[in-house]
């Protein structure tokens, strides 16, 4: 079987060298229609980054200030943040085994993610070559197939909700066009 990740992140901008909030990613198999599984979620140490130059935006922060008060406490609630090393590390080894990463929009979510693991001296565990994007396959259905799995107004913005919506938009995509495994 092979074996795909989404992965979604929430950063405080939108350039590589961004704040990085909060990082979520399910594995999934998208032949199938089974629910995808081996989560990973973690919030990230903001003053870590901070400290090593990394940029909050502040137009990113005013569209945080829009969004629901729940969802800006996910968001930036204090508890249970990680240090960076910790998470690289759990990262590379949550991604071994795993042939293609999709996200919604690579270049962003791979780009910060690569800029934050060569900035805090570690290698990535995954190659451009991998890396697929969501957002073109569900720009070639008929109607998103995110919308039909779309969770509670409270799992917006979630790095690890986001993940699972999309993993099982691909799977729904996959079937719509009745793409095989190899």
């Amino acid at each position: 079987m092979t074996i795909h990740a989404m992965v979604d992140i929430e950063t405080l901008g939108t350039k590589p060298d961004c704040v990085v909030l909060s990082v979520g990613g399910c594995k999934f198999d998208p032949f199938t229609n089974q629910e995808p599984f081996d989560f990973i979620n973690v919030k990230l140490d903001v003053d870590q980054q901070t400290s090593k130059g990394r940029i909050v935006d502040e137009g990113t922060l005013a569209w945080w200030a829009k969004q629901d008060e729940h969802v800006r406490e996910a968001a930036f609630g204090t508890d249970n943040r990680v240090d960076i090393d910790i998470f690289c590390q759990a990262f590379n080894k949550w991604l071994v085994g795993v042939d293609i990463k999709w996200a919604q929009g690579p270049r962003f979510d791979f780009g910060i993610l690569e800029h934050l693991f060569e900035q805090f001296g570690h290698h990535k565990n995954w190659f451009y070559w991998q890396e697929a994007d969501s957002r073109t396959i569900f720009n070639l259905m008929p109607k998103d197939p995110r919308k039909d799995n779309a969770g509670t107004q409270e799992d917006h913005h979630d790095a690890l909700a986001d993940a699972i919506v999309q993993a099982k938009a691909v799977q729904k995509s996959f079937q719509h066009f009745a793409v095989q495994q190899k």
